[in-house]
């Protein structure tokens, strides 16, 4: 039905929630819960079950949209969720279609959140653009042609884990010196207890009662928000880092925009400025090429459902 709204789901390691959403991206409802640890069966049971709730004041809901933390077939089905127990070879498409009798599409998690802030977001209206993700990970989604650009199988965009630092610290996968080990929200925590073990952050160290190991990536940016000169330079530093692997992928993708979303980008131009400075310097031919803008996201933690219920949009439209 033209006009009618669509169902994002954004399925995590923890929790599970959805939307129902509409044609200019608005949330009218929603529903949560902790994620299933019960295999694949268990989490296609538990959205139905979302679903059906959500269908009884929405009932004329056209399709259903899926962003998962896995590697995402073109076909729908999760190969591999490291944070998802029993999400392996998983048909989730095609079990969520059958269960709910409704048109279903599932994609990445950074996918979606990346279509959402083309659609609805900071990128809308842009054609070649790239959404960053800073949290636990670094995830990420490649607008091309104004369309998400998914590769040869649907895994294209894994941009935490291109390697980045040969003999770097370890990533969460196991692998040593992956982008991810640099430029995720733990690294950042990491970075300021390097820095306090090793005097050069007194006042972070101060904060959490003397013990270094205790420090974490809220408390560096407490600290910063706070005007410590010793956090902002390990928030420098960190930020150097970012830039470099934005500078890298700018330099192979060619975005218009770069689109940064996360917890950290709560921090603005505490992060984003040193972030912008490092960025210009590392991208080739920077003086002789248009600029490219680098911008918080503006769909928060709702980029996630807007983007699936837009793909789910797309699908039936």
């Amino acid at each position: 039905m033209p006009g009618a709204p669509t169902l994002g789901v954004d399925l995590g390691g923890t929790n599970l929630r959805i939307a129902v959403v509409d044609v200019d991206g608005r949330v009218l409802g929603e529903e949560r819960a902790p994620c299933p640890a019960t295999g694949w069966r268990g989490i296609v049971d538990a959205i139905a079950a979302l679903v059906e709730t959500l269908r009884v004041a929405f009932p004329d809901v056209a399709a259903l949209g899926v962003g998962v933390a896995a590697l995402v077939d073109q076909g729908g089905n999760a190969r591999y969720a490291p944070n998802i127990p029993g999400l392996i070879d998983a048909p989730l498409r095609a079990a969520l279609a059958d269960a709910l009798g409704l048109p279903a599409v599932v994609d990445n998690d950074a996918n979606a959140a990346a279509w959402g802030e083309a659609c609805h977001g900071a990128a809308r209206g842009v054609e070649h653009a790239l959404v960053v993700t800073l949290g636990t990970g670094v995830g990420g989604g490649i607008i091309a042609g104004g369309r998400v650009y998914r590769g040869a199988h649907g895994f294209a965009a894994e941009i935490g884990h291109w390697p980045f630092e040969r003999d770097g610290a370890r990533c969460a996968c196991g692998e040593p010196g992956h982008w991810e080990a640099s430029a995720s929200g733990p690294a950042l925590g990491r970075r300021g207890r390097e820095a306090a073990a090793a005097g050069a952050a007194p006042e972070l160290l101060r904060r959490v009662g003397g013990d270094a190991g205790a420090i974490t990536a809220p408390d560096v940016a407490t600290a910063a928000r706070a005007g410590d000169d010793d956090a902002l330079a390990v928030i420098g530093a960190y930020a150097t880092d970012v830039a470099l692997g934005l500078a890298g992928l700018v330099n192979i993708l060619d975005p218009e925009l770069v689109v940064v979303s996360g917890g950290l980008v709560e921090l603005g131009d505490l992060l984003l400025g040193p972030l912008r400075q490092a960025f210009v310097g590392h991208v080739e031919g920077a003086a002789y090429r248009p600029p490219v803008a680098i911008v918080p996201a503006v769909l928060g933690d709702l980029a996630g459902v807007i983007g699936a219920a837009a793909l789910a949009r797309d699908a039936v439209t």
